[in-house]
């Protein structure tokens, strides 16, 4: 498959959107200490010193060896250490080990990506013709890849956070902003041929293509994610005890589990309190509930007498939305109650029903790239919008999210839909 095309075809362009991009990385880290770089809470989880390695590894794997001259590894060991799961360019740590790694130190991660910094900026300035295109394409997608890391930091900062018994805050200045929830607003769409997918000229993952026609009978959204309060009426009428508003894999999974509420609450009615990454709170009944799994998402939608929409629904209202909300940049860093314009992009990725597979006529990126995405279209669920703490500018309407149904670590939320 040809590689698509940059947005922009200037070097100094890039070269600024590099050093931003590298820069936001390090600015999240930074109110960590030595001792919590090196978390793993569980395995989804990774430590942020691994994070931090890895994208670099990225940079030098995908761009500096093949292209820049002469270009010598900062450590060649470290192709080992952060490889995440590219079998075709070698072995890799195991995942679960990645907080056993004390080395490393963090000095010599910070001193590993300044080496990187160091000689992309100078590949960058040397462009030649030949491969500007495909260096330019590369560095946008190990962009993109690092603000996806980015947002797993976040996500995981919180939860290595979590289990910790004093509840400790990532950042005490972190300020829930004020608002309050209001009744839902039903969106009618109608049905007919639509078209979803990434548009070709402007840069997206290979999964968000080709664009194609689906075919929608008439639906209803929610213009506002289900809150805290609402979720609270499900669970107090009894909802994780009511083995017909669950799937078997979901009533098999709580009853294993144990889980009896969202992720990240603790206590019990009237005195509810949720760990968040400026500590723990008080939990507020009006923002929308947050780190639940697919099979609460769904359980809870059958309970209201709704359903989940379809990726293709929930794509095809977004691309009529502008692209605002509760995004990183925001500096709240947890969900908030919806605005009056309705809660459309941000605060929570939206779980949907859509398993996560191929469009028709996918074909992943070429070489090892093309581990990306596609080789992990199985036993996962589509979620679409983006959230708290992902970077402005990086989602839109057609980009695919997925994680496994049982996964609530991510900020993850529900929206309902309906039949027209």
């Amino acid at each position: 498959m040809p590689e698509q095309k940059p947005l922009a075809n200037d070097p100094a362009d890039w070269t600024d959107a590099y050093r931003k991009t590298r820069a936001y990385s390090e600015r999240i880290c930074s109110p960590l200490e030595t001792d919590d770089y090196q978390l793993q809470s569980i395995v989804e989880t990774s430590p942020p010193k691994w994070h931090i390695a890895h994208v670099s590894w990225f940079f030098e794997t995908f761009l500096l060896t093949p292209f820049l001259s002469g270009y010598r590894p900062f450590d060649p060991r470290f192709a080992y250490l952060f490889n995440s799961y590219y079998e075709t360019v070698g072995s890799m740590h195991p995942r679960p080990k990645r907080g056993l790694l004390s080395r490393p130190t963090v000095e010599t991660i910070y001193s590993y990506r300044a080496y990187v910094d160091e000689h992309m900026l100078a590949l960058l300035s040397s462009l030649d013709n030949a491969d500007r295109d495909k260096v330019l394409f590369r560095l946008q997608l190990g962009l993109n890849h690092e603000q996806q890391h980015q947002e797993l930091l976040f996500m995981d900062i919180k939860h290595n956070f979590s289990v910790n018994p004093l509840a400790p805050a990532y950042r005490t200045d972190l300020k829930a902003q004020p608002g309050t929830s209001r009744p839902v607003r039903w969106v009618e769409h109608e049905g007919g041929i639509r078209q979803i997918g990434a548009i070709a000229e402007s840069f997206h993952f290979d999964n968000e293509a080709p664009r194609h026609d689906v075919l929608l009978n008439g639906w209803r959204l929610a213009d506002r994610l289900v809150t805290n309060s609402e979720y609270l009426e499900f669970m107090q009428d009894g909802g994780y005890d009511d083995p017909r508003l669950w799937l078997a894999d979901g009533w098999y999974l709580i009853q294993e589990r144990g889980w009896r509420h969202p992720l990240y609450w603790s206590g019990n009615d009237g005195e509810w309190q949720e760990f968040t990454l400026g500590g723990m709170r008080p939990l507020n009944p009006h923002q929308p509930v947050s780190h639940i799994s697919f099979y609460e998402a769904d359980a809870y939608a059958r309970w209201a007498g709704k359903r989940l929409p379809t990726e293709a629904e929930l794509e095809c209202a977004l691309a009529t939305k502008p692209l605002l909300g509760n995004f990183a940049d925001s500096d709240c860093l947890h969900p908030e109650p919806a605005t009056e314009q309705g809660q459309w992009y941000g605060d929570l990725w939206n779980w949907t029903s859509t398993p996560y597979s191929a469009y028709p006529g996918f074909r992943p990126l070429e070489g090892s790239m093309g581990e990306y995405n596609g080789k992990f279209m199985a036993n996962q669920m589509v979620l679409k919008g983006g959230c708290c703490v992902t970077p402005t500018g990086h989602t839109r309407a057609s980009y695919r999210n997925f994680f496994y149904p049982h996964d609530r670590w991510m900020f993850s939320g529900l929206r309902l839909a309906d039949d027209g």
